[in-house]
């Protein structure tokens, strides 16, 4: 009974109560403020910011397309809905948005979002629901407005102008891009396109444990006599330096950091660095912390796998 006991609590400790996996997003102004969804709609929140972002598109309309997405389909690439209707949008074949297929693809539908959307006239400065609206023609175009709090918080993370306010339990789930180094940078050139792909770093094995795998990933000095070996874990890392100005940096690399977080549970991801704080995959203490032995670089965003 003493061991059953010992285990539900342990649970219970490591998924916040319920046995389900979640991701937190908080307010850059105020911690009180947060929302609190699923890794999968993590996942493709980053994936829709990530799209807008690579199109050079301001945070409003990451905040728009958000908002939609959080009303069509709880940013779930679900497939069913309303007549022919599917995925992240609700995009229907029948009007023209692109076959099945193309539909329930994240990057696709996020991208032809963003081409109606920047075809409405001013539309960074229409009410979220009207210029929504425009684009979806929704039988219920005033249903967009009561997701604009929590888009707004999302898309702040995401597009990295608020640091370090996305965390994850980073629990592995089963997923089709694997896990693993690899894995990181394919999801990375589909997010956001091959020239990230090019620029994520070789990958640096390594026979030091994750847990000290931020003070010298190259390093693969030997165990003392008698001693264990420590699992091998993988990095990548990022480079960020020739991104603009030092605030440009700053976003683009909170922007990535944060993208990787919200990817962990399906890219096996364990450990998250930049700008002096790590995330680290740890259940219910998943959260951004200063991290030892770095220096608090802005230059570069350093992704650690287990495999």
């Amino acid at each position: 009974m003493l061991l059953a006991l010992g285990a539900y609590l342990t649970m219970q400790y490591l998924t916040g109560g319920n046995g389900t996996p979640k991701c937190t997003v908080v307010s850059a102004d105020d911690e009180k403020t947060s929302y609190e969804f699923a890794p999968e709609q993590a996942a493709n929140a980053a994936t829709i910011s990530a799209v807008g972002t690579s199109r050079d598109l301001p945070e409003r309309a990451v905040t728009i397309a958000l908002a939609t997405a959080l009303q069509e389909s709880g940013l779930r690439n679900i497939a069913h809905g309303d007549r022919d209707s599917l995925g992240l949008f609700q995009q229907r074949p029948s009007q023209g948005w692109g076959t099945e297929r193309q539909i329930q693809d994240p990057v696709y539908a996020a991208s032809e979002f963003y081409e109606h959307l920047v075809k409405v006239s001013g539309y960074e400065k229409l009410p979220l629901t009207v210029a929504a609206q425009k684009v979806q023609r929704s039988g219920y175009p005033d249903a967009y407005a009561k997701h604009e709090p929590d888009a707004t918080l999302l898309a702040a993370a995401l597009t990295g102008r608020a640091a370090a306010t996305l965390t994850c339990e980073g629990r592995l789930e089963a997923t089709a891009y694997g896990g693993g180094p690899e894995a990181v940078r394919n999801a990375l050139a589909r997010d956001f396109g091959d020239k990230m792909f090019e620029t994520a770093g070789a990958v640096v094995k390594s026979s030091r444990s994750a847990a000290s795998a931020t003070t010298s990933a190259a390093s693969s000095a030997p165990p003392a006599t008698g001693a264990s070996p420590s699992p091998a874990v993988s990095a990548l890392t990022i480079p960020v330096s020739d991104a603009g100005s030092a605030d440009d940096v700053r976003r683009r690399g909170w922007e990535l950091a944060h993208w990787a977080v919200a990817n962990s549970s399906r890219l096996g991801v364990e450990r998250v660095t930049y700008a002096g704080r790590e995330w680290v995959a740890e259940g219910r203490a998943g959260a951004w912390r200063k991290a030892a032995a770095t220096d608090g670089s802005t230059a570069e965003v350093r992704i650690v796998t287990g495999r």
